[in-house]
């Protein structure tokens, strides 16, 4: 890191605001060599905790230049390992949540941006986002945080992070995210809440049901021995592709199972099908879920709505 980074860093933040001109001035300075140092990552966090009024720019680029030091430092790029995880968890949480909306966003960016990351930094992300729109305030990229009720700020935070490259699952929705907005639900029933709420928690329940998510992006560890094998490739993409057909066997058993090919993969048409019908382990957990205020309340008449119109078929819950 550059001694003058650290120190404009400190001294934008030394009187509670970071100006537009500072950042322009981080801006420069950050990026001068292409990438971001685990020093000038540092200061950036020490500037963000002392800043009491963060304005867009500041929390814009505060997201942009750590979401890319976090999920492009490492090899391979765009997969966050194991020590970067703990190293992200470990610096936001130091009093046991996030402390600005800026972190927020740089959690739900990560997501966004990287392939995959760790298990314990998607858990980690979900419980935070959780919390924030149940009980948090102040900006965010979208609009207001609110403590009452959920807004369309808070929505669209929700759909950003269900929906992220490196969620639960990836284009679909999980279990475990389907299970937080029950619990959002419940929180929130008889708070004024937006209208786009009941269209998430409907849709997004109903996914996890009868959506189809595809296949799950590659290990980290894949990934890396994917990136080993083609930078090996020394004669070039054209040398390895004409090796590929002139010798079959061999590219079977080195690329072949590092991309898992094969030639009997399963129909993708099919398998979607397969995911649209309600299995009987999903029936009992929307069912223990239903039961568990013993009364149907109107987002949950709206799910089974929902979920009638899809299938034909009305659910076992009297509405």
């Amino acid at each position: 890191m550059s001694m003058e980074f650290g120190i404009l860093a400190a001294d934008a933040a030394a009187d509670g605001a970071i100006s537009a001109e500072e950042v322009l001035e981080l801006r420069r300075l950050g990026w001068a060599d292409g990438k971001m140092e685990p020093e000038e990552a540092e200061a950036l966090f020490t500037a963000n905790d002392a800043c009491d009024a963060p304005t867009s720019e500041w929390c814009d680029f505060f997201v942009e230049a750590l979401s890319c030091f976090v999920v492009d430092t490492v090899e391979p790029k765009g997969y966050v390992d194991d020590e970067m995880a703990d190293e992200l968890i470990s610096r936001i949480d130091r009093d046991g949540r996030v402390g600005t909306v800026a972190e927020l966003e740089l959690l739900v960016k990560v997501c966004e941006t990287a392939i995959n990351v760790p298990e314990k930094l998607k858990a980690y992300v979900l419980t935070q986002v959780e919390a924030a729109v149940v009980n948090g305030d102040g900006p965010t990229r979208s609009g207001e945080l609110d403590p009452h009720g959920i807004n369309l700020a808070e929505c669209i935070l929700l759909r950003r992070l269900i929906f992220a490259p490196a969620s639960d699952r990836p284009a679909a929705v999980s279990q475990r995210e389907a299970e937080m907005l029950f619990r959002i639900k419940d929180q929130t029933l008889y708070d004024v809440n937006n209208p786009e709420w009941e269209k998430l928690f409907v849709q997004g329940v109903a996914n996890y049901l009868l959506g189809f998510g595809g296949h799950e992006p590659l290990s980290t560890a894949r990934a890396a021995e994917l990136e080993i094998f083609m930078s090996q490739q020394a004669s070039g993409i054209g040398g390895f592709l004409g090796r590929m057909f002139t010798s079959k066997p061999d590219f079977e058993g080195a690329f072949g199972s590092l991309l898992d090919i094969n030639p009997n993969a399963p129909d993708i048409e099919a398998e979607a099908a397969e995911a649209a019908q309600l299995t009987d382990e999903e029936s009992h957990w929307l069912t223990d879920l239903l039961e568990a205020d013993e009364e149907l309340d109107p987002m949950e008449k709206a799910l089974l709505a929902w979920i009638a119109e899809d299938t034909g078929e009305m659910f076992g819950v009297k509405i």
